[in-house]
């Protein structure tokens, strides 16, 4: 007896977080186009990532796009063993990436001969000595700042703020809701101010 077919499912093409999950799972079905679609979604997130997240902590050779590519085969390479576990896809991407992220890291603090740039032919405004130093104490001032956070705080903020991630997009990302999102935001922002606005102690 000749049964019919089972009817073809169209794939979606354009990935979103409404159809996220169903592209995953054909991607971990061995649809190729399903994972060339899932990466190409993936890709801008985790850029944004990792630039953000590295900065000009980068040695030689290794910049934050290239350590993003890195995530993305990482991710390809893990999607026929990959089980939802009850965790958000975009979970388990950012632990890879957090993962990567923090090998860059630990390689950059082993390593202090990393190279200086080139000086430039031509004097700009931004090589002036007072730019360069407010830049500096602007950077190491953001940097006392957020050590004052938690490891989750700073990562929400840089999400929200300077990746521009929505809420939802973010909760996704570190396994919680949108309103867990909110609310760790808020606390965050509200430790930021009460730390600005600390009177500083006389000596």
């Amino acid at each position: 007896m000749v049964t019919d077919p089972a009817p073809v499912v169209p794939r979606p093409r354009r990935v979103d977080r409404t159809n996220l999950d169903l592209v995953v799972a054909a991607a971990v079905e061995g649809d190729p186009l399903a994972a060339e679609d899932l990466l190409a979604f993936l890709r801008p997130i985790v850029v944004r990532y990792c630039r953000t997240k590295l900065g000009r902590v980068q040695r030689a050779f290794v910049a934050a796009d290239d350590v993003a590519q890195e995530v993305c085969l990482a991710v390809f390479r893990a999607l026929p063993t990959y089980r939802q576990l009850g965790r958000p896809f975009l979970s388990f991407v950012y632990g890879i990436a957090a993962h990567k992220v923090a090998d860059v890291h630990r390689a950059a603090a082993r390593d202090r001969s990393q190279p200086t740039p080139e000086t430039p032919d031509v004097m700009t405004v931004d090589a002036d000595p007072e730019q360069i130093a407010l830049r500096r104490e602007l950077i190491e001032r953001t940097g006392v700042l957020l050590r004052t956070l938690t490891p989750r705080q700073r990562d929400i903020l840089i999400m929200r703020i300077v990746l521009g991630l929505s809420a939802q997009e973010t909760a996704d990302m570190v396994g919680t809701t949108a309103d867990a999102v909110r609310v760790a935001q808020h606390r965050a922002l509200n430790r930021l101010r009460r730390t600005v606005q600390r009177p500083v102690r006389q000596a």
